[in-house]
C-alpha cells in the first residue's frame, strides 16, 4: 500500500493574510497599482533564473511568490532565462529549470531567453552611445575598481571618458565582432562617478566575452552585463512589478535609470523593481558556487542529492510540492533579511505527509524473533489500517507467523529502569497482532545476539488482552519469510552548525560538514506490500518516519530514503545541550 497520488497544482485564490491580517507588503503594492489604474490594471511577473546550477528552496519562494502574485490577479508571468554569462551556463541546467517550476505546480505565460533580446539590446546600448550616456572604456578591470572609489570617497572620470559618439560607436562595433581580446574594453553607462551608489559609477553595460552560447552558438563575441540585460527584458515584455531579493536595493536605481533612458514603450507604464528578503536557512548553504563546489567535489552524488538544498534534492528525498509552497506560504514575505529554521521546512513535510502517507511497516535493524509456541508452518492475516488520518484508506491484510524480525533497537537484554519495549521476561505488544514475552536471547561466538525466543498469547489477537492486562509499548515487525530486503538511506542536515556559510577565519563552509548526513542500511526488511513499490512512492514507516522510494530502486532491489524523521529530533538534541 503506497502512495501513488500526484501532486496537484495549487489551488490559487485571494492573497492570503499574514497573522496580522493584511497581506503582505509586495500583494498591497500591487493591490494599491490595481486600484489606482497603474498599467491599466494589469498585474505581469516574470522568474529570471541563471542556468548555472539547479534551483534550490530560496528559488522556491520566489517562484511561489512571482507567479503566485501574477495567478491571483489574473495577470501573466513568464519564465525568463538571464542567459548572459555563457561560461556558465548550459541547457541541462535550462531542462531542470523548466521540470522543478512544473513540479511545483505552475506553468508560465512565456518561455523567454535574455539571448531573444541580444540584438535589441546592442540596439539599445547603441541608442545610449549616440546619446552620449555610454561609452567604450579601454581600463583593465583593476583599473577600472581603482577610479571607482570606495564607500567614503568618490570615484573619478576614466581617461576614456570623453571619447567621442563616432570612436565609441566604431569600437562598439569592432568589440562585437570579435576584433578585440577578452577584456580589451568595456561599455560602460556615462552616470556619475561621484554617486554615494556605487552602481551608478558609470556601470559596465557590455563586456567581450570570447565562449560559446548555448543558444547563440559564436553568434556574439560581446554579451550584456545583468544589470543592463534585466531592467530592459523586464520593460520589452510589459512587466509590471519586477520582484527580486535584497541584494539588488542598491541596484535599483540603474534599474530605473536604464528604463527611463531607453524608452522602450515611449512613455508607457515602466516596471517597477520591489525587492523582498530572500530565503536563509539555518544548517544549509544557499549558495549555487558552494553547492557547485560540493557537487563538483563529489561531496554529494549530484544535484538532486537528498541531502542539498536543491528542489530537485528535496523531490529525491520525498518532499511534496504541496508541503514546499505550504512552507513558502507560512514563513511570508518579509522586508528584512532573517534565518528561517529548517524545522518550519521539516514541519511543513511532516504535516502533508502525516495525512497522506499509507503506514506500512518496515525493519531497519532487523533481529529475529522465533515465538515457540507458535504452530509451524501456519501463515494468518492481521488487518492493519493504512492511515488513522484518512478513513477512506481503508485496511490491508499483513502476514503472520512463527518467525518474525523486530528492530535491533527495540530489545536489550539489561535494560535501564525506564526502557519499555522487550526484554527478557518483559511482555510487550506486537503491532496488530498479539502479546509475546521474551524467555530465551540466542547468541553467536563473538556474543552478539541473533535470535530472540519468545512466546505469544494466542488470547491477544489483535493487540488487547480479554483479561484487561496492559502492556506498556508496542512494536512494528515483519514477517520473516514473506519480508522483502530493502535499502534504507538515512538522510540528516549536510552540516553541523546553523550557519556554514560564515565560516570564521582560517575554515570554509566545507570545516563543517556533518560526517553523519548520511547512514546507508542494506539489510532492511519491509511487509511484502511494498514489492511493487515505485521510485517517488511516499509511505510512513511506523515508529521510524516518512520516507520516500529512490529513483535507483528496480524491481526485487528496493531503495527507500528517509524523508525526514517523525519527531524533530535537533530540537530535542539542542534542548539537551542547552
Amino acid at each position: 500500500m503506497v502512495d501513488h497520488r500526484s501532486s496537484a497544482p495549487p489551488a490559487l485564490g485571494p492573497p492570503k493574510p499574514s497573522e496580522g491580517g493584511a497581506v503582505d507588503f509586495i500583494r498591497a503594492i500591487v493591490e494599491e497599482d490595481i486600484a489606482s489604474g497603474k498599467h491599466h490594471g494589469r498585474v505581469a511577473t516574470r522568474f529570471p533564473p541563471e542556468p548555472n546550477g539547479y534551483l534550490h528552496i530560496g528559488h522556491a519562494k520566489s517562484i511561489c511568490l512571482n507567479f503566485g502574485v501574477a495567478q491571483e490577479h489574473g495577470g501573466t508571468c513568464n519564465l525568463r532565462f538571464d542567459d548572459t554569462n555563457p561560461t556558465t551556463e548550459d541547457v541541462e541546467y535550462v531542462d531542470a529549470i523548466k521540470e522543478d517550476v512544473r513540479w511545483l505546480g505552475f506553468e508560465w505565460s512565456a518561455e523567454l531567453y535574455a539571448s531573444d533580446y541580444f540584438e535589441r539590446l546592442y540596439q539599445f546600448a547603441v541608442e545610449l552611445i549616440k546619446a552620449g550616456q555610454a561609452y567604450v572604456d579601454s581600463l583593465s578591470a583593476d583599473e577600472i575598481r581603482k577610479y571607482r572609489g570606495t564607500l567614503t570617497e568618490p570615484g573619478k572620470n576614466s581617461p576614456y571618458r570623453d571619447r567621442s559618439v563616432e570612436e565609441n560607436l566604431d569600437l562598439f562595433a569592432r568589440m562585437r565582432a570579435g576584433e578585440f581580446p577578452d577584456g580589451a574594453h568595456v561599455l560602460r553607462a556615462k552616470i556619475d562617478m561621484a554617486s554615494p551608489n556605487l552602481n551608478l559609477r558609470d556601470p559596465a553595460l557590455y563586456r567581450i566575452r570570447h565562449a560559446h552560447h548555448h543558444r547563440t552558438g559564436d553568434a556574439w563575441r560581446i554579451y550584456p552585463m545583468y544589470d543592463f540585460a534585466h531592467p530592459l527584458s523586464d520593460a520589452l515584455e510589459k512587466i509590471t512589478h519586477s520582484l527580486c531579493t535584497l541584494e539588488f536595493e542598491d541596484h535599483r536605481p540603474l534599474y530605473d535609470w536604464l528604463v527611463n533612458a531607453v524608452d522602450v514603450h515611449q512613455g508607457s507604464d515602466k516596471p517597477r523593481q520591489i525587492e523582498f528578503a530572500r530565503l536563509n536557512l539555518n544548517y544549509t548553504v544557499m549558495s549555487k558556487r558552494k553547492l557547485l563546489q560540493l557537487v563538483q567535489q563529489g561531496l554529494v552524488s549530484e544535484w538532486d542529492d537528498p541531502r542539498l538544498p536543491t528542489i530537485s534534492g528535496l523531490r529525491r528525498r520525498g518532499y511534496t510540492p504541496e508541503s514546499i509552497r505550504d512552507f513558502c506560504a507560512r514563513i511570508g514575505v518579509a522586508k528584512k533579511e532573517n534565518v528561517i529554521d529548517v524545522a518550519q521546512l521539516e514541519h511543513s513535510i511532516r504535516e502533508d505527509l502525516n495525512r497522506r502517507a499509507p503506514r506500512v511497516m518496515g525493519v531497519l535493524r532487523p533481529v529475529k524473533v522465533v515465538l515457540t509456541n507458535y504452530p509451524e508452518g501456519q501463515v494468518e492475516e492481521v488487518d492493519v489500517i493504512n492511515n488513522p488520518e484518512d478513513e477512506s484508506a481503508g485496511t490491508r491484510k499483513v502476514p503472520f507467523a512463527r518467525e518474525l524480525y523486530i528492530e535491533r533497537d527495540d530489545f536489550i537484554e539489561n535494560p535501564p529502569k525506564k526502557f519499555f519495549r522487550l526484554s527478557p521476561g518483559k511482555e510487550v505488544r506486537l503491532r496488530c497482532a498479539y502479546f509475546i514475552t521474551c524467555h530465551e536471547v540466542v547468541k553467536n561466538d563473538r556474543g552478539e545476539i541473533v535470535e530472540l525466543r519468545c512466546t505469544y498469547d494466542p488470547a491477544t489477537r489483535g493487540g488487547d488482552s480479554p483479561d484487561g492486562r496492559k502492556v506498556k509499548a508496542t512494536l512494528h515487525w515483519v514477517s520473516a519469510a514473506h519480508a522483502v530486503p530493502a535499502e534504507v538511506r538515512l538522510y540528516d542536515r549536510l552540516f553541523s552548525v546553523e550557519d556554514p556559510e560564515n565560516a570564521p577565519e582560517g575554515k570554509t563552509f566545507l570545516d563543517y560538514l556533518n560526517p553523519h548526513s548520511l547512514e546507508v542500511l542494506r539489510d532492511a526488511l519491509v511487509e511484502p506490500s511494498l514489492a511493487s513499490a515505485a521510485p517517488g512512492d511516499r509511505v510512513q514507516f511506523e515508529r521510524l518516519g516518512y520516507f520516500s522510494v529512490d529513483p535507483d530502486s528496480r524491481p526485487g532491489a528496493l531503495v527507500f530514503n528517509r524523508t525526514v524523521s517523525l519527531r524533530d529530533t535537533w530540537a530535542r538534541i539542542a534542548q539537551k545541550n542547552s
